[in-house]
């Protein structure tokens, strides 16, 4: 993606995480359903291109360890589908009264959990991660937009599109979970989106951890190693 690209995607998720803030649990915990039966009814294309991805990678001589972590099996994609419904079933985090007082005056002090806008999260070739971190987000009233290896690019794409077809199928803005594509300098734009993306999150190892942290100008929540 090129920087006006990349620019547009985020601007897209921005609209998009207005309509998610003002969404009532109800509707969130629909799309979550819908988009857990949407995998299931999906998995076929989803494990084809999957294949397609440990194909790439075991020609490349990647090792084993890291192929067994991109490979999606019906069974990994049912506990995919299985966390999303598990989500559904938690309270809603948007408008929980964290703490509050009552101040002398008669004033009333409280503070309220709210969404943080347009989530970016950069991680590395684990599929399964692509549809959790859309639900966590989407539970929380969050667009996302999500940065995965370009190793699992066939899966990411084929998961996000059978979760994008589920939001639209509740009328939520398809939009609300978007695939950040392109070469390592499409990364960088993301880090740069100061002002459309609000909160950046790396998952994986040491260097990209780093990677982010250091070039980022987006606020960067930063992870442990692996998680």
């Amino acid at each position: 993606m090129t920087e006006s690209q990349v620019q547009a995607t985020a601007q897209r998720a921005r609209r998009a995480s207005y309509v998610l803030a003002l969404a009532k649990r109800a509707t969130k915990d629909a799309a979550l359903h819908a988009m857990a039966d949407a995998l299931e009814a999906q998995s076929a294309p989803i494990l084809d291109a999957n294949a397609a991805d440990v194909r790439a990678q075991e020609q490349a001589g990647t090792p084993a360890a890291q192929i067994d972590r991109l490979r999606l099996t019906t069974e990994r994609i049912g506990q995919m589908a299985s966390g999303l419904r598990d989500l559904a079933a938690l309270p809603d985090p948007v408008g929980e009264v964290v703490r509050g007082h009552t101040a002398p005056s008669g004033v009333e002090l409280r503070q309220v959990r709210v969404p943080f806008g347009v989530i970016g999260i950069i991680y590395e070739a684990r599929p399964n991660v692509t549809a959790d971190a859309a639900g966590i987000c989407l539970k929380s009233g969050n667009a996302v937009l999500l940065r995965g290896s370009s190793s699992a690019l066939q899966s990411n794409t084929a998961i996000v599109d059978t979760v994008r077809s589920a939001l639209d199928m509740v009328g939520l803005p398809a939009d609300a979970v978007q695939l950040v594509g392109g070469d390592r300098e499409a990364v960088g734009e993301l880090m740069r989106a100061r002002g459309l993306v609000d909160v950046l999150i790396p998952r994986g190892g040491a260097a990209l951890i780093e990677r982010v942290v250091t070039e980022s100008t987006v606020p960067v929540i930063e992870t442990g190693v692996g998680n």
